[in-house]
């Protein structure tokens, strides 16, 4: 009861400050966890494994509904879901069956899949949404000239304001963000449209300094100019679908692995870290711009729920497939006193972090 209570001033607090759109929010995130669970629960089933619960939510449930031998519930802490399978409770990591229908009497390999097949799935997920976004259009910086920048090959080329970028090096161009993957040091043939004209130009860029998304600054071939803030929408279908989303999900999973190895080497402080006060912040930001905003957000939450289970920590996907893999190579599973000791360690580092990222999260809030 108390943690219902405690749910019902969450969500009357979240709705004062966010508005109506938070609920797009609590869908959005609730469809995340729940294909994450769908992976393991229908990987389960597959191998014939018993699922006692799917829930979305842990605690207290709040609506539960018995179909066949499994129970389907919402529960009162929205920080997750779980599939509860038989012989398998990472809150009592002692616990073990060997029935038939037990997810300890398959093979290593087997229980890999399960395992991988959460993440997996929220890859997928993010996979699909980014060939909707692909259908649906996508709106970027155009690579329309604001200014050039003084002492710039651009002004020495005599770039002007408002020339759009149409190719570099016979590359067609379609936003912003693409002009620096073709720029390099080297002699740079540009086809500018201007005032209704294809102009051809050739300049050599300047190495000079400029910030990347984590806030360094690094050393890169510049051509010496700004965008004019003009917007354009970027369609992509059929085929092209495909290869949008290959590459906005495999773009977005390399992101992530950035993003962990600078907060590890400390170049983004651990104070920047963010959790699911700021994915609701975000995401409830993004669904009042346009659905596929919100759906670039939700797919980059989806690629990061999946990344971030494949972790080795011993509570997460990633770690019981470490284990697993152990148990392949050597033939017998960890040491239980290893394997229980890991599994609440890491549960306590992980409750930590996520207290922690809460902290931050409303004290970045108040501060706005």
């Amino acid at each position: 009861m108390r943690s219902l209570i405690f749910v019902l001033v969450l969500l009357v607090a979240s709705f004062w400050y966010w508005g109506v759109h938070f609920g797009v929010t609590i869908l959005a995130l609730s469809f995340l966890i729940f294909f994450h669970e769908l992976g393991h629960f229908l990987a389960a089933k597959y191998f014939g494994v018993f699922v006692k619960t799917f829930s979305i939510g842990f605690g207290e449930k709040i609506y539960s509904k018995k179909f066949g031998n499994t129970t389907y519930c919402i529960s009162a802490i929205p920080l997750g879901g779980y599939v509860q399978l038989k012989g398998q409770d990472d809150t009592d990591p002692r616990h073990k069956n060997y029935d038939s229908d037990s997810y300890n009497t398959l093979s290593p390999f087997k229980r890999i899949i399960i395992l991988f097949a959460g993440p997996f799935f929220n890859i997928l997920l993010a996979f699909i949404l980014y060939m909707i976004i692909g259908f649906i259009g996508v709106e970027r910086l155009a690579p329309v000239v604001g200014t050039t920048l003084p002492d710039s090959a651009a002004l020495n080329a005599q770039i002007q304001k408002n020339d759009k970028i149409l190719a570099i090096d016979g590359v067609k161009i379609q936003e912003w963000n693409e002009i620096k993957k073709y720029v390099t040091t080297k002699p740079t043939n540009l086809l500018i449209l201007r005032d209704g004209k294809e102009i051809s130009i050739t300049l050599t860029p300047k190495i000079g300094q400029s910030k990347n998304i984590f806030g360094e600054t690094v050393q890169t071939p510049l051509i010496g100019i700004t965008p004019n803030g003009e917007t354009t929408t970027i369609y992509n279908n059929g085929f092209d679908s495909l290869k949008f989303a290959y590459n906005e999900t495999l773009e977005a999973s390399k992101l992530i692995y950035k993003g962990l190895e600078k907060l590890i080497t400390g170049v983004v402080p651990i104070q920047e870290m963010g959790g699911i006060v700021a994915m609701a912040d975000i995401t409830t930001k993004a669904s009042q711009i346009s659905l596929s905003v919100l759906l670039v957000i939700v797919a980059l939450i989806s690629v990061n729920l999946g990344i971030l289970n494949l972790l080795p920590l011993p509570v997460l996907d990633g770690g019981h497939i470490i284990f697993n893999i152990y148990e392949m190579i050597f033939k017998r599973p960890v040491n239980e006193r290893i394997f229980v000791g890991l599994s609440y360690a890491s549960m306590a580092l992980l409750f930590t972090l996520m207290a922690f990222t809460i902290i931050n999260d409303i004290t970045r809030l108040a501060g706005e």
